[in-house]
C-alpha cells in the first residue's frame, strides 16, 4: 500500500476514533442524567433502567470499535496493515475501504467466526 494511501487511511481512522470517543462521552453523560429530573414513578424507573442498559451496551460496542481502530493503527506502524492476520495474504482493497480496521480477508474471517480462533 502506498504511503499517501496509508496516511489518508490513518487520518480517517483517527477521525472515526475521535467521533466514537465523543459519542461515548455523550452517551455516558446522558446515562448519568436519566431519572434525575424529579420524582420518578415505577414506569420512569423501568424506562430509565432499560435506557441505561442500552447506553451501557452501546459503550461496549464503542470500546470494541476503538480497540479495532487502535489495532489497525498498530498494524500500520508495524508495516503489516492490509495483510490478513491468518493467511498473511493482502486483504482486497474494497474490503479495506469498507472496513479499514479489518484484520482478516473474507475467507479467513468466515473461518475464524466458524471455529472461533
Amino acid at each position: 500500500m502506498e504511503a499517501d494511501d496509508l496516511a489518508e487511511i490513518r487520518a480517517h481512522l483517527l477521525r472515526v476514533r475521535d467521533e466514537v470517543l465523543a459519542e461515548s462521552e455523550r452517551a455516558y453523560a446522558a446515562s448519568q442524567s436519566l431519572g434525575k429530573d424529579g420524582v420518578p414513578d415505577i414506569g420512569d424507573m423501568s424506562s430509565n433502567s432499560y435506557n441505561q442498559q442500552v447506553l451501557m451496551s452501546l459503550s461496549e460496542t464503542q470500546r470494541s470499535r476503538v480497540r479495532d481502530i487502535d489495532a489497525a493503527l498498530e498494524r500500520m506502524d508495524k508495516g503489516v496493515y492490509g495483510l490478513c492476520m491468518r493467511c498473511e495474504e493482502e486483504i482486497p482493497a474494497r474490503r479495506m475501504e469498507v472496513r479499514p480496521f479489518s484484520r482478516y480477508c473474507v475467507d479467513c474471517k468466515a473461518e475464524v467466526e466458524k471455529f472461533g480462533e
